[in-house]
């Protein structure tokens, strides 16, 4: 296999650039004892990669590069073909002359049969360490192939923290407090993808359309192998400037636009968008499947500059920004929650579920200064409290911060306001 020998002599010759350390360390996984294969998955561009590089520069301070394989399955040169997995280790033991301890695997999903070949060169070779990286959720914890079940450790990798972001930028939370709220300003507008954290102000449109095409045409319509490519990049266009949606008004909304699509066709295209990790969706809280199922979904997206670059209504949309922000940090930290809503359409943006229990109610709002919108916001979360019995309530804002304790019609209950900034530092 030519191209193998081409591929990994280059690997040899490789040369690394400065590497940011993440927050996220995946050395202790190297030095276990439990040999599992290390999977790291999430949306495109997130800094996956330059992970596995950091640990490779690492190891490179004690193993030889033929001790640590890197190999990179989005190069267009490599035939996606089982055979080419099949011959690929023994193919680097007879070109390196010996077994490798580390096999570094970046963006394995596209192949046939991927993970009934790791499941059969893992239980082959114990010797070796394998790490692996997906953009898809074929890697998620309830998707991952049977075959790999038991085998395999998962992590998902998000884009930048707020803190991780910082240090990007060369500072720490310890800074002037105005200087980090006019950072935190940056990084609710433009994300925290590392690229584009990275990049010049000008560059950062360019990045993010760069990004989206990538999602739309590589990880959707390629991948899937999309017919009606029109109709998926018109289902895009409507989520991305929307803040919920059902399946029957979206595909009213496509039918009125002389889009021909199925309503299976439309929730299986959405689902696809899901399984790229570009989007997530949020139910109504309720006890009953029923209900969650039949009320729309609350839609967020995995980073900020998406709304702020791609979308057409929220380009300036601050509240947007804030309550985007607030979900992708609950998914990177809670197991379930979903949004409340009364039958007076009086809504909580965030129920925290903690097993059969409510934990917390969290509440978004940008600007609190508003006495209608103070008003609005409180009412729903205090009748939220009573009709979820949880007295751990929250408000996220802009710059409020105290503890008060508020009643609407006998209901009565301490709530907390904390700015965002210093709720993403937590």
């Amino acid at each position: 296999m030519e191209i193998t020998k081409t591929i990994l002599n280059e690997w040899k010759e490789r040369n690394f650039p400065e590497i940011l350390i993440r927050d996220f360390d995946i050395s202790k996984y190297v030095s276990s004892k439990l040999n599992k294969i290390l999977v790291l998955n999430g949306f495109r561009r997130v800094g996956k990669t330059y992970i596995l590089l950091n640990e490779i520069n690492e190891l490179l301070k004690k193993y030889s590069k033929k001790e640590i394989v890197y190999l990179n399955f989005e190069d267009e040169r490599i035939p996606l073909k089982k055979e080419f997995l099949s011959e690929l280790i023994p193919e680097i033991i007879k070109l390196n002359g010996e077994m490798p301890k580390f096999l570094f695997l970046d963006e394995i999903q596209n192949f046939p049969e991927w993970s009934k070949w790791l499941r059969r060169v893992y239980d082959l070779y114990p010797s070796i360490r394998f790490f692996v990286t997906g953009s898809s959720s074929k890697m998620s914890l309830n998707k991952i192939p049977t075959e790999l079940r038991g085998r395999y450790l998962l992590n998902r990798i998000f884009p930048l923290s707020f803190r991780e972001f910082l240090k990007f930028k060369g500072f720490n939370e310890e800074i002037n407090q105005n200087k980090l709220i006019n950072l935190f300003e940056e990084y609710l507008v433009y994300g925290g993808l590392p690229e584009v954290v990275l990049s010049e102000k000008n560059d950062k449109l360019e990045i993010a359309k760069s990004y989206y095409s990538s999602v739309v045409n590589r990880d959707l319509i390629e991948i899937y192998n999309i017919r009606n490519k029109e109709s998926m990049k018109a289902i895009l266009n409507l989520l991305v400037d929307s803040t919920s949606y059902s399946y029957n008004k979206m595909y009213n909304s496509l039918k009125s636009l002389q889009y021909e699509i199925g309503k299976n066709t439309l929730i299986e295209y959405i689902n696809f968008i899901e399984d790229s990790f570009f989007m997530f969706s949020l139910s109504i809280f309720s006890y009953k499947v029923k209900d969650r199922m039949q009320y729309p979904k609350k839609n967020y997206f995995i980073d900020n500059i998406f709304l702020s670059k791609i979308s057409t209504n929220f380009s300036n949309n601050y509240g947007r920004f804030y309550e985007n922000l607030v979900a992708i940090n609950l998914l990177k930290r809670e197991d379930e929650f979903f949004y409340w809503r009364n039958e007076k359409n009086e809504e909580v943006d965030f129920v925290i579920k903690k097993g059969k229990k409510v934990e917390k109610l969290i509440q978004v709002c940008y600007d609190l200064k508003n006495s209608e919108t103070f008003d609005r916001e409180i009412r729903a979360l205090l009748k939220a409290s009573k009709d979820l019995k949880c007295k751990n309530l929250v408000v996220i804002n802009k710059d409020r911060e105290e503890v008060l304790e508020k009643e609407w019609f006998g209901i009565r209950e301490k709530i907390k306001f904390v700015p965002l900034w210093k709720w993403c530092l937590e």
